[in-house]
C-alpha cells in the first residue's frame, strides 16, 4: 500500500463507523542534532518515526486515534476507533461544530532545499561546531557551546471532503553561545540569536550563518559584560534589535491572535488572550507603523508550508493593518464559530498529536528607516539586543523581557555597553509607542513554541527588524 492508501482506508473506516467527517495524516519524520562544548562534540541525536493519526467527527464531537503500525488492518482499526471515541464523547453535549468551506484539493508541495541537511557528512557538521566552540573558548569564554538541528518531514493527508495532499518539509538551523563567569556574575552572548537561527531550508542556511566567524566576537562581549555598568532604571527611548522584536511579536501578538485562545478553548502554556472578537476590525493594537502579516508562504521561513494539517492552502493575510487588529490565526471550526471565512493555521507536531491552531509566520512588514537612521535620530535612549529572558501574563498583555546586551545611545551615537538590560510594558501601549521601524527584515525562526496538553512543540517564523519605542520603562529588577 502507498501512504495515501493507508490514510484513505482510515478515513473510509471512520465514515463507515458513523463519522460525518474524517481526515487522516500519515507522517514520516527524521530528526538529527549535534551539540558541541569547548571544541569537543558532546552529543549526537538521530531519531526516526512514522505513523498515522485520524480525526473523526460524530455529531458535534471529535475523536482522535493514532497508530505506528502502517498496515491496512491497523489503519482500518484506527479509523473505526476514532469514530468510536467521537461517539462516546457525544454523550456529553458540546458546542455545534461546523467548518468554513474548503475546496477538495489534490496537490504535492515541497519546501526549497539547495543542500539536503541529512546528506551532509557528520564529520563536516562536527568540524563546524567543534571549530567554532574551540575558537570562542580560546578567546576567553568559560563555556562555549554550539548546536545544529535538522527536521525532515513527509506528510500524506486525506479527508472525507476529497483532499489528497502530500508535502515534504525540510528544516534546519543552529547557533553558538559564549558564557563568561565572574565574581557572582555570569554573562552570555549568542549568535545569531539566543536559540540559534532556523528556517524551512537546507544546510545552506547553516553555511550562510558562518558560525566560526562570530565566535571570537561573542566571547569578547561575554567577558566585557562582566564589568559593564548595569542598565539604568526609569523611562526612556528604547531601540530593540530585530531578534528581540521577533520574540516580542511571538509573545505579545502571535499567541494573542490565536483564535482558540480568544474563544476560550485553549489556555495551556500561554494562557488565553486579552482580545475580544467584538474589537476585530476596530481595535487599535499599535501605532500606524505596525503592520503584522500572517504568511506561511514566506520562502525559507520556519513557519512556512504548502497546506496546513486540515488541508487549507497557505495564504497570506493581515493580522494588524496600520495599527488596527484585523485578523487571527484560525482553524476551519473556530473560524466558523467566529463567522470568519478562513482557517489555514492548524498544525500538529507529529502523527500522534491532535492538530490545533498554531502560529505560522507572524511578522512585520518593513518600515521606512534603517537601524543607523534610528540611532542617529535618538538623542537619549538604550539599544537592547538578543533575548535573555521573557515573562508575560496569561492574557498575553503585561510583559517583562531581558536581553543579553544593551548600549547607551547619546546624541545619535552608540555609547557604553550595558549589563542586564530589561524592559517592561503593556501590549497595546508598548506597540502604540513605536515611532520608527527599520526596513531590514529578517525572518527569525522559533523551533520551540510550546502549546497544548499533552504538550506539542511548534515551529514558527517571525519577520522582524529593529524598531524604536518611546517612554518605555527599563532597568526593572526582578
Amino acid at each position: 500500500m502507498s501512504d495515501f492508501d493507508e490514510a484513505q482506508v482510515a478515513v473510509e473506516a471512520a465514515l463507515a463507523a458513523g463519522a460525518r467527517y474524517a481526515d487522516a495524516r500519515v507522517m514520516h519524520r527524521r530528526y538529527e542534532s549535534m551539540h558541541a562544548r569547548n571544541g569537543e562534540i558532546q552529543e549526537l541525536a538521530q531519531r526516526e518515526d512514522a505513523g498515522l493519526g485520524v480525526r473523526a467527527l460524530v455529531g458535534d464531537s471529535w475523536g482522535f486515534y493514532a497508530i505506528s503500525d502502517l498496515t491496512d488492518i491497523a489503519a482500518r482499526k484506527a479509523g473505526r476507533s476514532a469514530a468510536e471515541i467521537a461517539e462516546a464523547s457525544a454523550i456529553v453535549g458540546g458546542r455545534p461544530v461546523e467548518f468554513t468551506p474548503a475546496a477538495a484539493t489534490i496537490d504535492s508541495w515541497a519546501s526549497g532545499c539547495a543542500v539536503d541537511p541529512l546528506a551532509v557528512p557528520l564529520s563536516d557538521k562536527g568540524d563546524l561546531l567543534s571549530g567554532a566552540t574551540k575558537t570562542a573558548h580560546a578567546a576567553g569564554a568559560d563555556l562555549a557551546e554550539g548546536i545544529y538541528q535538522v527536521w525532515d518531514t513527509r506528510k500524506w493527508f486525506v479527508s472525507s471532503e476529497g483532499h489528497r495532499i502530500d508535502q515534504h518539509i525540510r528544516e534546519c538551523g543552529g547557533g553558538i553561545w559564549a558564557t563568561a563567569i565572574g565574581d557572582g556574575e555570569t554573562q552570555r552572548r549568542s549568535y545569531p540569536s539566543h536559540r540559534g537561527q532556523y528556517g524551512t531550508r537546507g544546510w545552506e542556511l547553516v553555511t550562510e550563518l558562518d558560525l566560526g566567524a562570530h565566535a571570537e566576537r561573542i566571547a569578547d562581549e561575554s567577558r566585557a559584560l562582566l564589568s559593564a555598568p548595569l542598565c539604568p532604571s526609569g523611562e526612556t527611548t528604547l531601540i530593540l534589535g530585530g531578534e528581540q522584536l521577533a520574540l516580542q511579536i511571538h509573545e505579545s501578538i502571535g499567541h494573542a491572535i490565536e483564535l482558540d485562545r480568544i474563544l476560550g478553548w485553549e489556555a495551556a502554556f500561554a494562557g488565553t488572550s486579552w482580545l475580544d472578537l467584538t474589537g476585530l476590525g476596530t481595535l487599535r493594537y499599535g501605532s500606524g507603523l505596525l503592520n503584522v502579516v500572517i504568511d506561511p508562504t514566506v520562502p525559507g521561513a520556519l513557519g512556512s508550508f504548502g497546506y496546513d494539517d486540515e488541508g487549507s492552502p497557505a495564504v497570506a493575510r493581515d493580522a494588524v493593518r496600520d495599527g488596527i487588529w484585523v485578523g487571527v490565526l484560525a482553524g476551519r471550526d473556530s473560524a466558523a464559530v467566529a463567522g470568519l471565512p478562513y482557517g489555514g493555521s492548524v498544525r500538529a507536531d507529529g502523527w500522534q498529536s491532535l492538530p490545533m491552531v498554531r502560529m505560522t509566520n507572524v511578522g512585520l512588514e518593513p518600515g521606512p528607516h534603517t537601524l543607523d537612521e534610528i540611532i542617529e535620530a535618538t538623542d537619549d535612549g538604550i539599544l537592547m539586543e538578543t533575548n535573555r529572558s521573557w515573562s508575560i501574563d496569561d492574557k498575553r498583555l503585561n510583559f517583562q523581557f531581558g536581553t543579553e546586551i544593551g548600549y547607551e545611545v547619546k546624541r545619535g551615537r552608540l555609547g557604553r555597553m550595558l549589563r542586564n538590560p530589561t524592559y517592561t510594558g503593556i501590549g497595546p501601549v508598548f506597540w502604540g509607542s513605536m515611532d520608527m521601524l527599520s526596513s531590514e527584515i529578517v525572518a527569525y525562526g522559533t523551533p520551540n513554541c510550546g502549546k497544548g496538553q499533552p504538550a506539542q512543540i511548534g515551529h514558527t517564523g517571525h519577520p522582524a527588524a529593529p524598531a524604536r519605542f518611546q517612554n518605555v520603562r527599563v532597568g526593572v529588577r526582578g
